[in-house]
């Protein structure tokens, strides 16, 4: 029996493992149940139906959780010739990302969904279900890479492709999560096409299917009016920086700190150049608007760190490089723990439109450290000055 970097591993290299293949109905996940099937493992495929109506999530090329989904994940199981089911997370979902994330646009913060998804559903309640039936492993076709050390300890480490790399959406899993993860995707440097030339190679009628975007939960891709449907408009003020009233909206929570679309202001800006969204106080519902330069950062203060193995100890500040968004690069940095809070500082110069609510997520060359949520920023003098 053949076996792939990251698998996890029992007594002996190589063992038959019951693996539970997480299939969303995309070409990704099919490969990677494939794979791990191949590879000899006991795989049974699962699609999550995340919604108590799934119609009311995106169709088409735009969903990752729909009833096209869900028989798309059923066909790719039948010819990966494995068992397949239907597990409901629906409640579970609103809960944890739906519920979520409304509650912290309300907060003038900006949430990752996706991320929370993978915390609180792919490695949560899907992880603890699999271990309760007997599982080993929950497979996905994420691009990431599990290492396993002489010890027995496992990182989380980026793609071998970089350009695919998704390990900052899985900083969240913890060691013992990780040691229950299972990436074949992560250690191939294939391109999209070639996988996609590797399901039409396996009969998978998911080859060609185009890939989901967005936030699956919003059907329209309208953000703002999703939001305004479970909270309601309220009126308020955009400012300068000066708190000159430049213009009005209909809900602060619609807003994110760098965001330069959708502001419809009707006094153009002094020195004609556009403007971006600084600050967003739900308290007394403003949305401060200003310079690009204005959005400069030096620093910020993250919350509720989660490691991925040992967290580091409390002496000193460390350097290492963060991304702070999903397709964001790496900037090099300093970060300290203390008093469970992370303090990060960056080293390369300031660091553009570091929105609250965010993850910052921290790497040792390719190994993933850890993540953390952005509850504060610190500007630069100029930054500061401007705003």
């Amino acid at each position: 029996m053949t076996d792939f970097p990251g698998a996890p591993t029992g007594p002996g290299d190589g063992r038959r493992l019951r693996v539970l293949a997480a299939m969303s109905g995309g070409v990704d996940s099919a490969v990677a149940a494939a794979r791990a099937a191949e590879a000899g493992h006991d795989v049974t495929g699962v699609h999550l139906a995340l919604s108590a109506n799934p119609q009311s999530f995106r169709t088409g090329a735009r969903g990752c959780c729909t009833i096209e989904d869900s028989h798309d994940a059923r066909r790719a199981a039948d010819v990966i010739g494995i068992p397949f089911y239907i597990w409901d997370l629906a409640d579970r979902f609103r809960a944890d990302v739906v519920d979520d994330f409304v509650a912290e646009y309300a907060a003038g913060r900006t949430p990752n969904p996706c991320l929370r998804c993978n915390e609180k559903i792919k490695f949560a309640a899907l992880l603890d279900k699999a271990i309760a039936l007997g599982f080993d492993a929950v497979c996905t076709g994420h691009y990431a890479t599990v290492v396993v050390n002489a010890d027995g300890s496992r990182e989380l480490h980026r793609a071998s492709d970089a350009a695919k790399d998704q390990s900052y959406v899985l900083g969240v899993l913890d060691e013992r999560q990780l040691a229950h993860a299972m990436f074949p995707l992560g250690d191939t440097l294939t391109t999209k096409d070639e996988i996609r030339a590797e399901a039409a190679r396996r009969g998978l009628s998911v080859a060609k299917k185009p890939d989901s975007h967005d936030i699956c939960f919003i059907t329209d891709g309208d953000t703002q009016g999703f939001l305004a449907r479970r909270l309601g408009t309220a009126e308020g003020d955009i400012l300068d920086e000066d708190g000159k009233r430049l213009g009005t909206h209909s809900g602060a929570y619609g807003y994110t700190v760098g965001q330069r679309k959708g502001l419809r202001l009707g006094v153009p800006a002094a020195d004609g150049k556009p403007r971006y969204v600084l600050d967003i106080s739900p308290v007394n519902n403003t949305v401060t608007v200003g310079p690009a330069e204005a959005l400069d950062v030096t620093a910020l203060t993250a919350i509720r760190p989660r490691w991925c193995g040992t967290a580091p100890d409390g002496a000193g500040p460390r350097t290492y490089t963060a991304q702070l968004r999903a397709h964001g690069d790496d900037v090099p940095v300093t970060a300290e723990l203390a008093d469970g809070e992370l303090s990060v500082r960056f080293t390369g110069g300031a660091v553009r439109g570091v929105a609250p609510g965010q993850a910052v997520v921290l790497y040792d060359g390719t190994r993933v450290v850890g993540s953390a949520t952005i509850a504060t920023t610190e500007r630069s003098p100029r930054a500061a000055a401007s705003a």
